[in-house]
Order: C-alpha cells, then sequence, then structure tokens
C-alpha cells in the first residue's frame, strides 16, 4: 500500500511540476520563484537549488541596453517535455518557467529549480535542466546593443 502512495505523491508533484512549468510573457518575480520551488520541494528533500538567469548589461564586452525573447507556440510544450525528461532521467522533482518578449537589464528570463536529498544532486539536476531547456526550447533572444546595432543568438 505504502509504495501505491509513493507513486501517487511522485505522480502529483509531477502534475504540479507541469503546471507550473511554462513558457510565459508574466515577469518572473519572487512570487514566480517561489512557486517553481514549492512545486518540487518535498519534506524528504533536503536541498532546493534554484537558477534565476538574470539579463546582464554586457556581452562579449558590448554593452547590452535589452533583450527580445520570441517563443514558438508549442515552447510550453516543449519546456514541459524537458522537466518530464530531466525528472526521469535523474529521479528527481524539477520544474522550470521561462519569459519571452522584452527584457531589461536586472529581469529574470528564466527561474529553475531541483530538488533532490542532497545538495550535489539538486545542483546536477538542476544545471542539466537549465542546458536542456537552452538546447531544445524553441526561444530566440536577440540582444540590443548600446552602439545602436543588434544580433540574434543562439539561431
Amino acid at each position: 500500500m505504502s509504495e501505491t502512495l509513493g507513486e501517487s505523491a511522485v505522480a502529483a508533484q509531477g502534475a504540479a511540476a507541469a503546471g507550473v512549468s511554462r513558457v510565459t510573457t508574466d515577469v518572473l518575480d519572487d512570487v514566480v520563484s517561489r512557486a517553481v520551488e514549492e512545486a518540487v520541494a518535498s519534506p524528504e528533500c533536503g536541498a532546493v537549488v534554484t537558477f534565476r538567469g538574470v539579463v546582464r548589461d554586457v556581452d562579449g564586452g558590448r554593452g547590452v541596453s535589452r533583450l527580445d525573447y520570441e517563443a514558438h507556440p508549442d515552447a510550453t510544450a516543449v519546456i514541459r517535455r524537458c522537466v518530464a525528461g530531466v525528472a526521469a532521467e535523474t529521479g528527481l522533482r524539477v520544474a522550470a518557467v521561462h519569459r519571452y518578449g522584452t527584457l531589461g537589464i536586472g529581469d529574470v528570463a528564466l527561474v529553475a529549480s531541483a530538488a533532490a536529498g542532497h545538495r550535489r544532486e539538486a545542483f546536477e539536476a538542476c544545471s542539466l535542466l537549465v542546458e536542456r531547456i537552452k538546447a531544445e526550447v524553441p526561444i530566440w533572444k536577440r540582444q540590443h546593443f548600446d552602439d545602436g546595432v543588434s544580433e540574434w543568438v543562439g539561431l
């Protein structure tokens, strides 16, 4: 009976992570970050690692004024597949939200969290999730530099 409850708890957590994991135009503030962390947190997890990808004001020695992110209509489905894949591969709780639209310096573009019994596994799973999202989710970034020039990154 306890195995069934364990499987139910895992399924419920997977549903929570899938529900919070998305691509959105919403500002990724502390409320969103907490929601991502709560989707992965559990009493048996002693480590919750959260990554926030923040828009910086320089890239390659050039001043950056803002970023524009464009997302394919299927981007939420893809980010959810990334979350499910990393969760299946690691056996850990993971979730992520990526923003698109125009972002200014200091805005958060990505929040990703992983929870595990110990910190090393949580750090590794969070890193894997971020790399998987960057590689697979159809989101494109255009950097606008202080000199008025812009360029697409990662096409």
